[in-house]
């Protein structure tokens, strides 16, 4: 008994001399570059709790520092520590990238439109994907306004990019507050009738990189999800998530069921779907869906005022590419992506289509908010 006791007692004296992790900022100089003649940086934002470092490369989240329970940092996104790494990447090519002009797929590669068929490349097996060959995640955006918490970034989508349409005029902010959000604003404008549908893919693993999110809990606030074909296009119906390894109305450990021998799940290659937002209201931020992770007790809730959320639970990474800290696992890391329901313009069953015409503004607004469970 006396043995037992000065072992929990040096035990309990050791894991409080645990040297906490801190912030460890990348060298802004590894992204101080030109790519198509347009200065590309890197900006650090903070609010005294959350540090995160975007690049105006494709407005992508680089780094994320966050809290545990016990304060000691980690860097919660994957990626990469220099700007050559995501122009000539040999992993993920939408790494904390904004993806559009429409983001997640078109069937076919083409569309209608008013009478008029546009063809866009395919980029994605016979479809397109997150905006075609440039998209949104390769252009460098212009830096409007940058700030400790807030940077202001703009773009124009030229007419005839990608096969899209009309000169689309992109405004986004980023910006970290004082409640631990990462919050994103966009606004966009054209000057012809076009498809508009952005989003971000941001990707969470709140251990840190170079581990798998399979003990991750994850609660999705949606009773029905987009079913897929074979290419992953919506089918058009809708399934209900009663009875499925879908079924995250409660938090749920991502692992358990993602390689049950469910139809869905072995076309996706596990998750790679999209849930209708319960209740879902365009005038206001709906909670729509909280990442928790037990053992460290960092937690991300998502909030929006679209009606659908895309999980994507890191299948096609394949342990290749060396990110920051270690490498891109398979199903390391996962997206929760906020936008209009996929190729909406080729779905009967979809009454919002994505289509934005002159006079009319797109917005969207999405909120990553960040928080500790202090219970263990």
């Amino acid at each position: 008994m006396k043995k037992l006791f000065l072992f929990a007692i040096t035990a309990l004296l050791l894991s409080g001399c645990v040297k906490k992790k801190e912030v460890q900022l990348i060298d802004a100089a590894n992204f101080d570059t030109e790519i198509d003649g347009k200065q590309v940086s890197l900006y650090t934002l903070h609010n005294g709790k959350v540090t995160m470092q975007v690049t105006n490369y494709g407005g992508r989240v680089v780094a994320l520092w966050t809290p545990d329970r016990r304060g000691s940092y980690e860097d919660i996104t994957p990626g990469y520590d220099h700007i050559d790494k995501y122009v000539n990447n040999d992993g993920e090519r939408y790494l904390g990238a904004v993806v559009g002009r429409c983001a997640n797929r078109i069937a076919r590669g083409s569309f209608t439109l008013d009478g008029v068929e546009y063809q866009l490349p395919k980029n994605d097996g016979n479809n397109t994907l997150h905006g075609g060959e440039i998209g949104t995640d390769r252009m460098v955006w212009e830096v409007l306004d940058a700030n400790d918490s807030t940077l202001v970034m703009h773009t124009v989508l030229p007419d005839g990019q990608d096969g899209f349409p009309g000169n689309l005029d992109i405004n986004m902010t980023y910006t970290l507050t004082n409640k631990n959000e990462f919050r994103i604003d966009y606004r966009a404008t054209t000057d012809q009738p076009t498809l508009c549908n952005l989003s971000n893919h941001t990707f969470f693993n709140l251990t840190g990189e170079g581990t798998d999110i399979l003990n991750h809990l994850l609660q999705i606030n949606g009773g029905w999800i987009l079913p897929v074909d074979e290419e992953l296009i919506p089918t058009g119906s809708f399934m209900a998530v009663n009875n499925t390894p879908f079924d995250f109305r409660e938090l749920h450990a991502i692992g358990d069921r993602i390689n049950e021998n469910h139809p869905q799940l072995k076309t996706g290659n596990g998750y790679d779907h999209n849930w209708i937002v319960l209740g879902y209201n365009p005038t206001k931020l709906n909670h729509c869906a909280t990442l928790y992770e037990p053992n460290t007790g960092r937690m991300v809730e998502v909030l929006t005022d679209q009606m659908g959320i895309q999980f994507y639970s890191g299948n096609f990474f394949d342990g290749k590419a060396q990110g920051k800290w270690g490498a891109h696992l398979r199903r390391g890391a996962v997206a929760l992506e906020t936008q209009n329901f996929p190729d909406a313009i080729h779905q009967d069953m979809f009454t919002a289509k994505s289509i934005l015409r002159p006079g009319e503004v797109y917005t969207h607004t999405c909120i990553y908010r960040f928080g500790v469970n202090r219970i263990k």
